[in-house]
């Protein structure tokens, strides 16, 4: 039989012309009754979903934050470590005290001891006059090791100040600048200072200060991050074998950027910040928030620094079982 090729076009014409027609009553009735719904219930006070709430994502743990500037991007963060302690203590709470020296006043049961810390570079200092200025503890540098060539040298005023700040009557304790590269190294300095400072009281800790060389090269431009905790741990454990305290002394950049903090988080800490107020965001025993300080019996600038716990105190006794 010979189809009529005209009749099928008109007749699939008209079934796509009901079709749309279709559609188009069906979107139509739904425009319809929503917007008459919306229209009988509109209530400017009323918000069915105000807020969308903040979803945490798998690089930020926890959810906070540690805030940074940057001069090109501005605000900037990097997620923080939620198994390091965070400071307890607020920025807002630092004030000077009447001899210039900046405590902390926001809780009673924390200490703020008011200390010096101190080099060759200070030259003769008068103890007593430091004494009487309200100073309470003294850190010394025992020693340091050459940036260029690596060479351990001892600080040729070591043992002047060691028995100049004990006889009158400051609290103790010292520091080594350090620019290890090897966890062998790390314990040659430590051995170095415990030898030097064995004769006299230490009651504040024996700190392994490294610190980056920004303005010449030096032999510890290479560091990683893992050779630098290697060397924290190494320096610490051999100061916490023979009886003392160990700290790390960092600033808060290099803390922040080059420090593995969970690796060390269970060393004392001594923040160096020269801020009217804190931002490191970690917990931190000491803080040097001044390298520009003047004290009495000292010529010239020195470091100012104030420490939240008394580590001359006898230990607490842990009541037996």
């Amino acid at each position: 039989m010979k189809l009529n090729t005209t009749n099928l076009l008109k007749a699939a014409a008209i079934l796509e012309a009901v079709v749309i027609l279709g559609l188009i009553t069906v979107i139509a009735f739904f425009f319809i009754r929503n917007s008459g719904s919306v229209a009988a219930n509109a209530d400017p006070q009323v918000r069915t979903r105000a807020v969308i709430e903040k979803e945490e994502t798998f690089y930020q743990l926890d959810g906070k934050k540690i805030l940074m500037h940057n001069s090109t991007m501005g605000e900037t963060f990097i997620p923080a470590f939620s198994d390091v302690p965070a400071s307890n203590l607020d920025p807002a709470n630092f004030s000077a005290d009447a001899n210039g020296f900046v405590k902390y006043n926001g809780n009673p049961d924390i200490p703020s001891i008011v200390g010096i810390d101190i080099s060759e570079h200070q030259g003769i200092i008068d103890w007593q006059q430091v004494k009487s200025a309200g100073i309470e503890f003294v850190m010394i540098r025992a020693g340091y090791r050459t940036y260029g060539d690596g060479i351990l040298t001892m600080d040729t005023m070591l043992y002047d100040n060691l028995s100049g700040a004990s006889e009158a009557g400051l609290d103790v304790g010292v520091y080594f600048f350090s620019q290890a590269t090897t966890e062998a190294e790390a314990i040659e300095e430590a051995d170095a200072v415990l030898d030097a400072v064995s004769a006299y009281d230490i009651t504040y800790p024996i700190v392994f200060d490294w610190e980056l060389i920004y303005e010449d090269h030096a032999r510890t431009d290479s560091m990683t991050v893992e050779n630098l905790a290697d060397c924290c741990v190494a320096f610490c454990e051999r100061v916490k074998s023979a009886g003392y305290t160990p700290m790390i002394y960092q600033n808060a950049s290099t803390a922040t950027h080059k420090l593995d903090l969970p690796r060390v988080k269970d060393y004392e800490f001594w923040l160096a910040e020269y801020t009217a107020s804190p931002s490191f965001y970690y917990e931190y025993d000491m803080w040097q928030y001044s390298s520009t300080g003047t004290v009495p019996g000292i010529t010239g600038a020195v470091d100012l620094n104030v420490c939240f716990k008394d580590y001359s105190a006898p230990p607490v006794a842990t009541p037996s079982e």
